[in-house]
């Protein structure tokens, strides 16, 4: 027996009045749930309004040019009875058995194993070009790593960290507020809020490109046969012509360590279960900083060890120090060059012994949280069964049409080697699905950007001034101080810089790092300036908005060339 369900606008938040800029669906038409119905525009963007359900548009309440607020009506459906329920299920199915496959229980084009940036990617990008597209993914929302648990909760838990300590830092200037009260729980559930308007979102762009989905955990079978476990056990054997790896990685651990739900790794620190009085962070890169930046906001005791001698192993060591400088007033403890040895789980806390040249005395913690790296899931695909190559760290190579070792198997992302960064994952992607529908793509990117997005944000893109020192490389520079703009005086926070380095002979843009307020969002105008191969001149005379940070990119750009006015820089031999 079927019955009639309206779909009325969501909450918008603050929007009210908005308008109705397209209207999807026709009386007739027949929707799924995540079905776009209308295209609504605010002020600030456009949203398409999902269906809630599935069944017959049976009569639309508005039109294009209308104006609605929460809970106008947008249209009437006809919920379909159990008959048309087993009909629709039976189309939704994955595609059927064809000829050819024999001991499968499906055959598609294109399977693309993994869902997060890179996997998601390439499976979009595939169908627009008209190949039959099959993911898989272990996770039960799109996304992978990245979205679920990864690049964007932490970001979100940065941002409300920005806020608390943007708050603190005006005190002096005379704008004062009480101390914070934390609801960690609240504060989670808009974290998740923030991930779940990005999953759906990723649910109906496949909807839309009739990209199909399989949950399960997938492993090789044969050359051409994957095996996906079902999360109820089942097992399906998918035959494919072509597939595109993007089984991602895991986060690495540290043998020797108790089994204790109170060491933490960084999937567990973004649940944001607790805030804990104290909490070692075991690792001292990005991962293990910008979650340290998040916990010291809330509130936590915060202590960081590193094995190396420096924190942020990598990056120049000018663009560190300003971070280093303000979580060591901050923080208990930095101990770089220190080894930890030892975890004891005691009911009062986890204690945690340590080894290196300053003999770091043992000291209780809270929680743990180990961010030592990630480690990328090669082994876990069985991929020789695939006869695909896996080195002995887990990655698999590929050349630069993103292609293994075997015929019509590709490779992206995290397990084809560094960077692991979601950014370079997804231009991989888009390669891996255009040779894969017969297109002559390569990944020739000269550069890809890394971002730490702790407080202060760092970034750097290109030749580092370090790996230039390593190799003997002459380099020019231009450095401009953020104590002179005018822009981040003014946003509180002078401790920045931005650099930008030149081949000496051509004055060419090589690279370039940046310390600061959303240094982050600056360093693409440095890869852009390195793509383009623009030289100093080019960057100096492109006429930037003022103040912003963005024009200490071009500030630094005249520090090189001898043009800068904002700075008194005397002339060599003057």
């Amino acid at each position: 027996m079927s019955g009639t369900t309206e779909q009325r606008v969501p909450d918008l938040g603050d929007f009210h009045d908005v308008e109705v800029i397209e209207v999807l669906v026709r009386p007739g038409d027949e929707v799924e749930v995540d079905t776009p119905l209308v295209t609504l525009e605010t002020d600030k963007a456009t949203m398409d309004v999902p269906s809630t359900a599935a069944g017959t548009v049976r009569h639309v309440a508005v039109a294009k040019g209308d104006r609605v607020s929460k809970g106008s009506l947008i249209l009437a459906l006809e919920a379909p009875g159990p008959a048309d329920v087993a009909a629709a299920a039976a189309v939704d199915e994955l595609p059927p058995l064809q000829a050819g496959a024999p001991g499968a229980d499906l055959q598609v084009q294109l399977v693309v194993l993994g869902a997060g940036p890179g996997g998601y990617t390439a499976a979009f990008r595939a169908a627009d070009l008209g190949l039959e597209v099959l993911l898989v993914d272990r996770w039960p929302q799109l996304g992978g790593v990245c979205l679920n648990v990864g690049c964007i909760p932490s970001k979100a838990l940065l941002h409300a960290a920005r806020v608390i300590e943007e708050v603190e830092s005006m005190a002096e200037n005379g704008l004062m507020y009480g101390d914070p009260t934390i609801d960690h729980v609240r504060l989670r559930q808009w974290k998740n809020r923030i991930v779940g308007k990005l999953t759906a979102g990723l649910t109906i762009l496949a909807r839309q490109r009739k990209v199909r989905v399989l949950r399960g955990f997938g492993r090789f079978a044969a050359r051409n046969r994957l095996e996906v476990v079902e999360p109820d056990g089942r097992v399906r054997v998918v035959a494919f012509e072509q597939c595109i790896i993007a089984a991602g990685s895991e986060p690495a651990r540290l043998p020797g360590l108790p089994a204790d739900p109170r060491i933490l790794d960084s999937t567990g620190a973004l649940a944001l279960e607790d805030v804990p009085g104290s909490m070692l962070v075991v690792g001292g890169g990005i991962i293990g900083l910008e979650m340290a930046c998040v916990y010291d906001a809330l509130g936590t005791q915060v202590s960081v060890v590193e094995l190396t001698p420096a924190l942020m192993p990598g990056c120049d060591r000018d663009l560190v120090r300003p971070l280093e400088k303000r979580i060591s007033a901050r923080y208990g403890r930095i101990m770089t060059g220190t080894k930890l040895e030892r975890v004891e789980a005691l009911d009062e806390g986890l204690r945690v012994s340590f080894s290196g040249p300053g003999q770091a005395s043992a000291a209780l913690y809270d929680r743990v949280l180990v961010a030592v790296g990630r480690v990328p899931n090669g082994r876990l695909i069985n991929a020789a069964a695939a006869g695909v190559g896996v080195d002995e760290r887990g990655y698999i190579p590929v050349d630069r049409q993103m292609r293994t070792g075997v015929p019509g198997i590709y490779a992206i992302g995290d397990i084809t080697g560094q960077p692991m960064l979601a950014h370079k994952a997804t231009h991989e992607g888009k390669v891996a699905a255009e040779v894969a529908a017969g297109q002559k793509s390569s990944f020739d990117a000269r550069v890809i950007p890394s971002v730490a997005y702790t407080d202060p944000e760092i970034a750097w893109v290109g030749v580092t001034e370090s790996q230039a020192r390593d190799e003997g490389r002459k380099l020019g520079k231009g450095l401009f101080p953020w104590m002179a703009s005018g822009r981040s005086l003014a946003l509180n926070r002078d401790e920045g810089f931005t650099k930008l380095l030149f081949d000496p002979e051509s004055h060419r843009v090589v690279g370039g790092g940046i310390v600061g307020t959303n240094a982050g969002d600056l360093i693409s105008e440095v890869a852009l300036a390195v793509e383009l191969g623009a030289d100093a001149a080019d960057v100096g005379l492109t006429i930037h908005p003022h103040p912003t940070l963005s024009e200490t990119v071009a500030f630094a750009a005249e520090a090189f060339e001898g043009t800068l006015t904002d700075l008194y820089a005397p002339r060599k031999g003057a």
